[in-house]
């Protein structure tokens, strides 16, 4: 697995990349659609490789370690055959979850105990474990054990949840190596920058995390509540500290203006859930702007979609009819907005290259920012 910069855009910090796996290749910038339990809610996967053209999804490490269990997926030779996926794949670590059911786990220098929302049985991860589960479900790339801290929270409580995520780093850089892939394929560990919304702690984990020379580094701990120009404040810091020769991912961000200030940054790597969650709940993604399906001007419009896309279901399906499906609750209306979502995301990412290499990216950047931000 490698990872390196093809080229660099000379008006912002956005750059064209090459990143290898032996599951596939993938240029970046890329967007990830999260498939939380070895599913895309909303779509299967044939329509992910020829609709969407996702070039790489996620697994979500908590929830498939309860459903269906290690050992199913084992079974199966993996989560790729499990769940019929040839190209890349990336598993969390479990430490969002840390932060969302934190009524639910208790915190120790050994590792997290929990109780899962399913049945309220009691689990523990440590940094050595969450290694061997994801050994099992058998990402491309894996997370190293973290801590994401929540916004608010003062500095007292950011440093020393910032502490604890360096301690279980170093254990799950020293399980790494001693542990071996379990399906004849490379996995790359990835360690993760934390430090909540303070500057030095945040450059102290950047410090931590260059260390270990590791080919793709994530950011995480923001898009948790934050302002937009926090966010983009500590993206900011974080890419310009971070090896040059890494990939770089922001864990969990976002919306289409976030892609795009992101990528303008340094980011390289995107995943959210808000494409297919907002695609259930009738927000569509087009390329004139943000539609709310469910509002009753769409009632008969018989327009396409989306009548500049290139997707067939975008030019097929009316907005009234979508309007319909939606405000039915009939699963097609779902799956076609999630389709549009995920191609929208996908769709600008691939522009978002296109440009890169042509040496407009801040031009297009500036296009693109007034579509993404209208209201229809």
């Amino acid at each position: 697995m490698k990872f390196e910069v093809v080229q660099k855009d000379e008006s912002s910090a956005a750059r064209l990349g090459y990143l290898k796996t032996d599951h596939g290749d993938i240029e970046t910038p890329i967007f990830m659609p999260v498939g939380t339990l070895g599913s895309v809610k909303g779509v299967n996967q044939e329509q992910l490789l020829n609709l969407v053209d996702a070039k790489i999804i996620l697994g979500n490490t908590y929830h498939l370690y309860l459903r269906p269990g290690l050992d199913v997926i084992e079974s199966a030779g993996g989560l790729h055959k499990f769940i019929s996926w040839d190209r890349p794949m990336l598993t969390d670590s479990g430490g969002y979850q840390i932060y969302s059911l934190s009524e639910r786990r208790k915190l120790t220098n050994d590792g997290v105990t929990f109780t899962s929302h399913i049945d309220g049985s009691r689990h523990f991860f440590s940094p050595e474990s969450a290694i061997d589960i994801q050994r099992v479900i058998g990402a491309d790339i894996i997370m190293a054990l973290d801590e994401c801290t929540p916004y608010p929270c003062d500095r007292s409580y950011a440093s020393t949840s910032l502490d604890l995520t360096h301690r279980w780093l170093e254990r799950c850089m020293l399980h790494d190596q001693v542990s071996l892939p379990k399906y004849g394929y490379d996995q790359i560990l990835a360690p993760i920058v934390q430090g909540s919304v303070y500057k030095d702690l945040r450059l102290q984990s950047v410090r931590e995390v260059a260390n270990y020379g590791s080919k793709i580094n994530a950011i995480g701990g923001l898009s948790v509540g934050e302002p937009s120009d926090l966010l983009y404040e500590m993206t900011g810091e974080v890419c310009s500290n971070l090896p040059q020769h890494a990939a770089r991912y922001l864990m969990g961000v976002g919306t289409p203006i976030d892609l795009l200030e992101c990528m303008a940054l340094g980011v390289d790597m995107f995943d959210c859930v808000l494409p297919t969650r907002n695609a259930r709940h009738g927000l569509i993604y087009t390329s004139k702007g943000i539609v709310n399906i469910k509002n009753q001007k769409w009632t008969s419009c018989h327009e396409p979609i989306d009548e500049a896309s290139e997707s067939p279901f975008s030019q097929q399906y009316s907005k009234a009819y979508l309007r319909h499906l939606i405000r039915s609750k009939e699963m097609l209306g779902a799956q076609v907005a999630t389709l549009q979502n995920l191609c929208f995301y996908l769709g600008l990412m691939k522009d978002a290259r296109e440009n890169i290499r042509s040496g407009r990216f801040s031009s297009w950047k500036e296009e693109m920012t007034s579509i993404v931000t209208n209201r229809i």
